[in-house]
């Protein structure tokens, strides 16, 4: 299939202020978003996509031509594809605290930002949220547009969390849930697990308890920290595939000298220091971590697992059988759940072997149940 046709424009919602979950005020609030497609008259066509964790909005296409690559979507978003911008306004939104806030296009409001009460950056000072605080201005921004109906929420990985949030918090809006790598309630290991994540941050004597603005960036920690993250998203059949046992230079032993490494470590350290000094910011990255904990934890007021029963939206669930971080039995365990509870919900297992990123690399084999699903 070919990409989305149309340049994409990124575009900035604004919010005097916002009250979190847990009370506290954040003023001066502002958040990226972007579509494709066009709004019908009706404003009844509406698909969202909930980006997922370490992603942002550009679900689809490209800002300028030159650009090297479209949106992590790109294979399921356009003409003809099955979120079908002939017929649907596909549109996505940068969460609160997004960690790509040095990317220079991501727009979102979190510990980077400039807290104007001080005229200082905010720190470990900003207010924590929740993935229910990311919806709620989402629907702020839904509320602007005139949308009283959104058609499908449509989200992997923290993606998929946030459409169930969604269908939760405003069952009367959401008619379909596409869930893809991602459950609501999940075992305690997880939280310790994405604790692991973001654990060197911490440990980096640049952190300095998130006061580095102006200073030295915990450049080290955030290295490590994407490190952890690609090793428990890639599954190991993917990562043995990729990358075998080979030296990371074919005439460099690591045998003779611990400057010599293998290639999955460069690699993986490769793209965490690209992510670390070109588009994240650290303390985004931990408030990010804290959101999915409170959210994967069933927390009160910040998940939706005791309020499956408000969802009236029909589901379809699509999980990976390699995916580690959400096991595949949980995913199944959700349809039961939501079965149980009078919702109408259809499972599919995704036959990819890459793990978790497998649902943004490796969608568009469920691409046509997605369109049977949108369209019935």
């Amino acid at each position: 299939m070919q990409r989305y046709e149309g340049l994409v424009e990124k575009r900035i919602f604004s919010l005097p202020s916002h009250t979190a979950v847990n009370g506290r005020t954040i003023k001066d609030v502002k958040i990226g978003w972007e579509s494709y497609g066009q709004l019908n008259d009706a404003r009844d066509n509406v698909i969202l996509v909930p980006h997922h964790y370490s992603s942002n909005s550009h679900a689809a296409g490209r800002y300028k031509d030159s650009d090297p690559l479209p949106g992590y979507w790109d294979s399921i978003i356009g003409p003809g594809k099955p979120l079908d911008t002939d017929r649907f306004f596909v549109m996505s939104v940068d969460s609160l605290v997004n960690m790509n806030s040095k990317d220079g296009i991501t727009v979102t409001t979190g510990p980077a930002s400039i807290d104007a009460d001080t005229g200082k950056p905010y720190g470990m000072q900003f207010p924590v949220v929740t993935i229910r605080d990311f919806v709620r201005v989402q629907k702020a921004l839904i509320d602007s547009l005139g949308i009283q109906q959104i058609h499908a929420c449509v989200g992997v990985s923290m993606g998929a969390l946030q459409s169930y949030e969604w269908a939760a918090a405003y069952p009367e809006l959401v008619k379909r849930v596409v869930a893809i790598n991602g459950s609501p309630a999940q075992r305690p290991f997880a939280l310790c697990n994405l604790d692991k994540w973001v654990a060197p941050i911490r440990l980096d004597p640049n952190w300095k308890q998130g006061d580095y603005y102006g200073g030295s960036e915990p450049i080290e920690g955030l290295t490590q920290a994407f490190c952890n993250v690609l090793i428990d998203a890639w599954h190991p059949q993917a990562i043995a595939a990729t990358y075998q046992h080979q030296w990371a230079v074919a005439e460099n032993n690591p045998l003779h000298s611990q400057e010599n490494d293998f290639l999955v470590n460069q690699s993986f350290r490769a793209v965490g220091l690209a992510r670390a000094t070109c588009t994240t910011d650290a303390n985004n990255m931990l408030y990010m971590t804290r959101a999915n904990q409170l959210f994967i934890a069933g927390t009160p007021g910040s998940s939706v697992d005791a309020e499956l029963k408000n969802i009236r939206a029909d589901v379809l669930v699509i999980q990976a059988w390699s995916d580690l971080l959400f096991p595949i039995a949980d995913a199944r365990m959700q349809v039961e759940k939501l079965l149980a509870n009078g919702t109408r919900a259809e499972f599919r297992e995704l036959d990819s072997a890459a793990g978790h990123i497998g649902g943004v690399t490796e969608v568009a084999k469920e691409g046509e149940a997605i369109r049977r699903f949108l369209n019935s």
